[in-house]
């Protein structure tokens, strides 16, 4: 009759969570979401502000090329309207500026939906890990031109 030991036993159950594991690796593999808002800087509220989120998968690699001694690449062989997406989901926000300035009760608006929609990621499992913005300002005299970017990036 063989004699039961815990030790036995341990080296058992350590072998079989590592076998467990390595089985299962690609459901411990994460998965990142961007969100990205551009909030419109144009005086007289003429610009365009929204939230947008893809609703596709994209595989990077498609669009990748190496390059070989630094200056010989494939990029040009490359399809640009091959890298864009059908579906995602935009939701208007307002802009910043209204007919007389830098309208306050926009950029409250605009943090409740953006708020809401972060509320609703994390909801859903998302991690918020990293957040970056940029702004293309106006320049002055006549340029009229101006975004502020914000993208926020989840993983899960």
């Amino acid at each position: 009759m063989r004699k039961f030991t815990i030790r036995k036993f341990m080296n058992k159950l350590i072998l079989a969570a590592c076998i467990a594991y390595l089985a299962c690796a690609d459901l411990f593999a994460q998965e990142y979401k961007i969100i990205t808002t551009v909030e419109s800087i144009v005086p007289m509220g003429i610009g365009r502000s929204r939230l947008v989120e893809n609703q596709e998968t994209v595989d990077y690699r498609k669009f990748t090329t190496d390059r070989k001694e630094g200056k010989d690449s494939d990029q040009g062989k490359i399809d640009r309207s091959e890298a864009k997406i059908d579906r995602m989901e935009e939701t208007k926000l307002l802009n910043f500026y209204s007919g007389v300035g830098i309208n306050f009760q926009n950029i409250a608006s605009n943090d409740a939906i953006i708020g809401s929609k972060l509320t609703e990621m994390s909801k859903d499992g998302w991690v918020l890990v990293f957040v970056t913005s940029g702004v293309e300002s106006d320049a002055g005299g006549n340029d009229g031109k101006g975004i502020f970017i914000t993208r926020y990036i989840f993983k899960k």
